[in-house]
């Protein structure tokens, strides 16, 4: 799969996601996140091995985002390394070592634009309907 192929994950493969990974993306699409998307960075040299990108309409439902992804997976036990942006909600970056989860509003997300950064990194795209 060269850089520019990218696959989708429908709602019904999401059950494919599984682990914390999987608990992160279901957490983020229930609080309604737009264009949710993982970056499998394994083939790089990246510091981790996946991101999760997802969109917020308004700074309130990037935290409701955030704090959706941190419940559900402390109730697996599993918690932060490190949560950086949460007051400011533009982006909310929270490191659980393995993955990290990027919690952006539209606007914050088009400025820095980690999908062309990382772009050798192969880009699954999660839809709600697909």
């Amino acid at each position: 799969m060269t850089k520019t192929e990218k696959r989708r994950v429908s709602a019904g493969d999401r059950k494919r996601l599984t682990g914390d990974l999987g608990k992160a993306v279901r957490a983020a699409l229930d609080k309604k996140a737009s264009d949710v998307v993982l970056l499998d960075l394994r083939s790089t040299p990246a510091f981790t091995d996946f991101f999760v990108l997802c969109s917020g309409q308004s700074t309130r439902q990037v935290k409701a985002i955030a704090d959706a992804v941190e419940d559900a997976l402390r109730a697996s036990k599993v918690r932060p390394a490190h949560i950086e942006g949460y007051d400011r909600a533009e982006w909310v970056l929270m490191d659980y070592f393995t993955f990290i989860v990027h919690v952006f509003t539209p606007q914050t997300r088009a400025f820095y634009s980690l999908e062309r950064l990382w772009g050798d990194a192969e880009r699954i795209e999660v839809t709600e309907g697909a």
